[in-house]
């Protein structure tokens, strides 16, 4: 499994569509920087071939007051749980 991490949203880069496209079916994609604007229930639906693996980090969610403001399908992680993802992946591919 890779970890897949995406620090822009949606609405400002495309760079999204790559990343979704170099995902394999058991790959995880992690949500951090403005890329957690993604987790919103406005533009969730970018990320619809992944919704079951898809993580927001919190406390990014939290510096944009987005805590709580989440689409149902995202996994808000903290920072543990960041580390935690990392641990469980083969290797991480970064996406700016």
């Amino acid at each position: 499994m890779i970890l897949h991490i995406l620090n822009r949203a949606p609405g400002t880069s495309l760079v999204y569509r790559e990343a979704l496209a170099g995902m394999g079916p058991e790959d995880r994609l992690l949500l951090i920087e403005d890329g957690v604007n993604g987790a919103l229930p406005s533009q969730v639906r970018h990320f619809e071939p992944v919704s079951n693996r898809l993580f927001a980090l919190r406390e990014d969610l939290a510096s944009r007051g987005l805590v709580g403001r989440c689409d149902e399908t995202v996994q808000v992680v903290d920072i543990d749980g960041f580390v935690e993802l990392t641990e469980e992946a083969d290797k991480t591919v970064s996406w700016f």
